[in-house]
Formats: C-alpha cells, sequence, structure tokens
C-alpha cells in the first residue's frame, strides 16, 4: 500500500509533470472505482491541472476548482504515461481504472492488481466533501511530540493499530508502522496509552526519522521506480525469516484474516515470540 512518503512523492512528481497542462479527456474502465457522480468525471475535461496536494494517503489534484481526489487502497498504483493511445480502453479489462489524458499527448494510469477492488476516485468540489479526508487526523510528518503524546495518552487500544489509525495519525499504513515500532524498540502489541515518557521520546523520533528518510529516498524518483525503492529501505516488514539488521535475531510474523505484521523478537519484545493467531494475547 502506498503511505506517506510514496504518495508525497507523487504529489511532487504530479506537480512537476501534470501541472500547467490542460486535462483533454479521462477513461473510466473500472466503474467500482468512481464514489461519486456529481461532478461527474467527463467534467475534468478541458480543464488545466492548476495544483496537487496530498491529505494522509489520499492524493488531491486541483483541476481549476474541481478536485480529483485519489485513493490507492492496498494494491492501487499511478503510472505516468507518455504517448496515450487514442482508443479508449475496454471497461473491465485488466488491471486499469482510470486513464488521465493531457494536452501534450501525455497522462497517467491507475491501475489496481488483485482481486479485492479498493481504489478509489473522488470528483469534487472539496476535499474535505470525501468521508475519508475528512476524518483524518494530523498528518504524521507535522505532529510534535506534546500533540504525539496527547493523542496516545489513554487509548487503550495496541501501538500497531493506533499508528495505522487515519483518524489518529494520517499517512502511516503497514510497513511503515513495522519500520517504526522497530526502530522504536517496542512491541506492536504494547498498549499505546501505556506507554513511558522516555517510550514515546522514542516512538517519535523513530516516526519522524523513519517517514523523513523514506521519502527522502523517494523524492525525485519516477513513478515506477517508487515501489522497488520502497522496498529496498526496509528493515522488518516482509522480511520475515530474514536476519534483523540491527541484532541479527530472526525476523518473526503474526498472520491476521487479511494482513500481517513483522518483528524482530531480539528488539522489541524482549527475545519473546508473538502468538502467531488472530486474538494474540498482548505483550506489555
Amino acid at each position: 500500500m502506498p503511505e506517506l512518503p510514496e504518495v508525497e512523492a507523487l504529489t511532487a512528481f504530479l506537480r512537476e509533470n501534470a501541472v500547467g497542462r490542460v486535462v483533454t479527456r479521462v477513461d473510466l474502465a473500472a466503474v467500482q472505482a468512481i464514489k461519486t457522480y456529481d461532478p461527474p468525471l467527463p467534467a475534468l475535461a478541458g480543464l488545466e491541472v492548476s495544483g496537487v496536494a496530498r491529505h494522509g494517503k489520499f492524493l488531491d489534484l486541483d483541476v481549476s476548482g474541481l478536485h480529483l481526489v485519489l485513493h490507492l487502497a492496498r494494491a492501487g498504483w499511478l503510472h505516468w504515461r507518455t504517448g496515450l493511445p487514442a482508443a479508449p480502453p475496454k471497461p473491465g479489462k485488466g488491471p486499469l481504472a482510470v486513464r488521465v489524458h493531457l494536452e501534450d499527448g501525455n497522462g497517467f494510469d491507475l491501475t489496481e492488481q488483485g482481486t479485492r477492488k479498493g481504489l478509489a476516485v473522488y470528483v469534487v468540489r472539496s476535499p474535505a466533501e470525501v468521508p475519508g479526508v475528512a476524518r483524518l487526523g494530523p498528518d504524521a510528518l507535522a505532529v510534535d511530540r506534546e500533540t504525539f503524546a496527547a493523542l496516545l495518552a489513554g487509548r487503550t487500544g495496541q501501538l500497531k493499530g493506533t499508528l495505522t489509525d487515519q483518524t489518529v495519525l494520517a499517512g502511516i499504513g503497514n510497513a511503515y508502522s513495522d519500520e517504526i515500532l522497530h526502530a522504536a524498540r517496542l512491541s506492536p502489541f504494547k498498549a499505546a496509552g501505556r506507554l513511558t515518557d522516555d517510550e514515546v521520546l522514542r516512538l517519535h523520533e523513530a516516526l519522524r526519522a523513519t517517514l523523513t528518510d523514506a521519502l527522502e529516498r523517494q523524492l525525485g524518483q519516477q513513478a515506477a521506480t517508487m515501489k522497488s525503492e520502497k522496498r529496498s529501505g526496509l528493515r522488518v516488514h516482509a522480511r520475515t525469516g530474514l536476519p534483523c539488521p540491527v541484532c541479527g535475531d530472526t525476523v518473526r510474523e503474526v498472520s491476521f484474516a487479511d494482513t500481517s505484521l513483522q518483528y524482530c523478537p531480539t528488539c522489541q519484545t524482549g527475545g519473546k515470540p508473538l502468538a502467531d493467531r488472530r486474538m494474540s494475547k498482548l505483550l506489555r
């Protein structure tokens, strides 16, 4: 899933390549991707892309006052294309969901792999009309330590779930939450509201360092190379069975119904493996 660093890098990429260009046509290939009907998707044709912004993990193209808001979900991606074909795509064929044509013949495709479809496209007059944007908490990279501590105080949920709750902090997903918790040396199952002052400080510093480092590596990348760049920088996420780069212990995994997390027992849980079942007992 694209998270804050990738979406911010895509935002910068589109500012450079799409802003100032007129949208000539928008093709809808996957009807389930479009979540709004007024204004209609064709209303973007003939309007100029005047700005690009990010709201958490949402990408927002300002098209002369209308907003094309995109959420790439788990398996969605944006592919920049040069010389788009003139013929409209056939609906329901392949991973293509939406194709945006610009006046210079270039543009971009929104695609989604797999059978579970979560990619969402909105055309709205204000980003706040998108329910997911309206519910966002403060941006993960903008929150200071005092605000961060206040957000965690009193919460009974686990750290992993708290970091990925977009109403608490906007922008962090499954991969970077694993990386942040590893850097902070904290169990993903520790209760968010029971951290010591030192643990809150470590977690906040790890959050900023992890996201900042990832963003620095992503900025300037072409859209096509961002996924591989993300994978190359991960220390524990998606590295089950490999040695932890800090201590050498084996990276372990906890699997749930439709997702999983990775962690290092030595670095994060005092050497104790977490139970690999959905209703795991918490390690405090």
